[in-house]
């Protein structure tokens, strides 16, 4: 498997536990809690292979730092993290009004993955050779999602 086709997999998964969410927030308030957690805890990890394992070795090979892509990527990421915790917060306290914070966090997660897909991740490709695709999906498939329970860090 590509790291395109794998994270491309992985945005499809966050977009459907995120509707689940959305879709069950004023039915069920406890199964869309469980949703919530699902999609907070794949974000954040799906964060952390990006910023841990792929954007230094795309930095590394590029010797495209400050102001590159990775940049901007992490500076979205901050956004989509704010964005989550702003979320997180109503549905601890057992709230269901954050229906803005959810359509901004749609909306910048959409431009953001599109740009992955597009760009980076091709870019990412190319930089790797066989074995080292295997050794970082490897990498990225061991990082635990339990290390993502509750608000971002």
């Amino acid at each position: 498997m590509t790291i395109s086709a794998f994270m491309c997999e992985d945005h499809g998964r966050l977009d459907g536990l995120f509707h689940q969410f959305k879709t069950t927030k004023n039915k069920d308030l406890e199964k869309a809690k469980q949703f919530f957690s699902s999609f907070s805890r794949g974000l954040q990890r799906h964060i952390v292979w990006e910023e841990e394992i792929l954007f230094p070795l795309l930095e590394e090979r590029t010797g495209v730092l400050k102001g590159g892509p990775t940049a901007i990527m992490r500076a979205e990421h901050r956004s989509l993290k704010n964005l989550l915790n702003m979320i997180y917060d109503r549905i601890a306290q057992g709230r269901t009004d954050s229906d803005a914070f959810e359509t901004g966090l749609a909306k910048e997660l959409s431009t953001h993955n599109q740009t992955e897909e597009a760009v980076l991740y091709p870019w990412i490709e190319q930089c790797l050779s066989t074995e080292e695709r295997e050794a970082r999906l490897a990498s990225m498939q061991a990082v635990p999602t339990e290390r993502f329970d509750g608000r971002c860090e």
